[in-house]
């Protein structure tokens, strides 16, 4: 009931009906179409708006547990799988879009895609309008058939792993710009921008890791049913790899940030320490003249107070002192 009331409402590309975006997809002679009504081995896209009632109706209707449908709209719910009678639910993490990124929100956030196997239909839902599942439906996939329930769900997994290292691949591109930026710059801005670069390599890692821990179980328990097809093994292999190698990306990212966030920390520091030293040493130098003004500003008697080229033998003693005390402090290095 949480991950429902706490849903933003998003605009659809479709308008089936009001409320819940279902849409019925089947291959045919090569081209994917659109149906209006589920039929057998169809694909069935589920897209928000979503309300706990019209979900009890698609649970009712394909006859699957509603928390099948529940739980793939909690964006903190972990990848796992899950098996109900003849119903199995695979949940996967993909990398989104932080659409409402503020200042110091991440940019890609995580969330889960629910792959929901029937006996007729392949069922995928989540809280948002992933690219992954997108990709397929615009047709950016080559040779994918609903039908083919085990190569669909394997090829679902690829297309996440490669969103997630095309982001990736963004996050550092973006990393890269803020770094020559900031070697101009010290402002904020830029140490907020790689914060929130930070946030998102942290939600990477977390969703890489919880991801291939949940292929390795799949592949060991044989949940796909793959048994001795070869092909289908060497893919999710590829797959089991493919996502080893993004979690590492995201790893190596994460350190290469942290160490650019503690080099920069004390690079404005010690930035920060030798200004206040010059700015300390600025007004010692300027100092003397006060000092002399000072003096000769008591109504006592003092040497050279009587004559008519006071003021010029005490501004000349005064810049004389300051320099030597500029060519000290260059001496000692202190410039």
């Amino acid at each position: 009931m949480n991950a429902i009331s706490n849903l933003p409402y998003f605009h659809c590309k479709f308008v089936a009906k009001p409320g819940v975006m279902v849409q019925y997809f089947l291959k045919r002679q090569g081209t994917l179409e659109v149906l209006e009504e589920p039929v057998p081995n169809a694909w069935i896209n589920i897209t928000p708006p979503f309300t706990l009632e019209e979900l009890e109706e698609i649970a009712n209707q394909f006859e699957i547990p509603l928390d099948f449908l529940t739980d793939s709209l909690d964006v903190d719910e972990r990848s796992r799988f899950e098996k109900e009678d003849d119903v199995r639910l695979i949940l996967v993490n993909t990398a989104i879009l932080n659409e409402a990124e503020s200042e110091n929100d991440a940019v890609y956030i995580t969330a889960p895609i629910g792959i929901i196997l029937t006996s007729d239909h392949i069922i995928t839902i989540s809280a948002y309008e992933t690219p992954v599942l997108e990709m397929f439906i615009e047709g950016k996939v080559k040779n994918f058939d609903p039908a083919e329930e085990r190569m669909f769900v394997l090829q679902i997994l690829e297309q996440n792993v490669y969103r997630f290292l095309n982001c990736l691949k963004k996050l550092n591109l973006k990393r890269n710009l803020i770094e020559q930026e900031l070697l101009d710059s010290s402002r904020n801005k830029e140490l907020k921008q790689l914060l929130s670069i930070e946030k998102s390599l942290v939600y990477f890692v977390n969703s890489l890791s919880s991801n291939e821990l949940l292929k390795m179980k799949m592949k060991r328990s044989d949940y796909l049913r793959i048994g001795q097809d070869e092909e289908l093994q060497d893919l999710f292999e590829d797959i089991i790899i493919d996502n080893g190698q993004a979690l590492e990306m995201a790893n190596i990212y994460t350190n290469i940030l942290n160490g650019t966030m503690d080099a920069y920390g004390s690079i404005i520091s010690n930035n920060l320490n030798i200004v206040m030293k010059r700015l300390t040493l600025i007004t010692i130098i300027l100092m003397v003249p006060t000092l002399f003004a000072s003096f000769y500003g008591m109504n006592i008697p003092l040497p050279f107070s009587e004559s008519k080229l006071a003021l010029l033998y005490i501004f000349t003693i005064s810049i004389v002192v300051s320099f030597l005390l500029i060519w000290y402090f260059q001496r000692k290095r202190l410039f």
